[in-house]
């Protein structure tokens, strides 16, 4: 099981990453938990300085954007 993060304040991108990484997530059929971190300070801990951000098993995909839904599935697919 892939454990995934959504790392944002609530703002629109952040929920929006929310909302494709979970399309992604059933599209794949992949077994993943999927969690919000809003509180900045641990945001911070993982070093990003832009947020959304995505972190599949504790490694930072994507900082500062919002990818696209096949981008999301690309990335969680290689991510093994």
């Amino acid at each position: 099981m892939k454990d995934v993060k959504i790392l944002g304040t609530g703002c629109p991108k952040c929920r929006d990453l929310e909302q494709k990484t979970r399309s992604a997530v059933a599209e794949l059929n992949l077994e993943a938990q999927i969690s919000k971190v809003e509180d900045i300070v641990k945001i911070m801990e993982y070093g990003i300085m832009r947020t959304p951000g995505l972190v599949v098993d504790n490694v930072v995909l994507v900082s500062g954007r919002v990818p696209s839904v096949d981008e999301i599935k690309r990335l969680l697919t290689n991510n093994k």
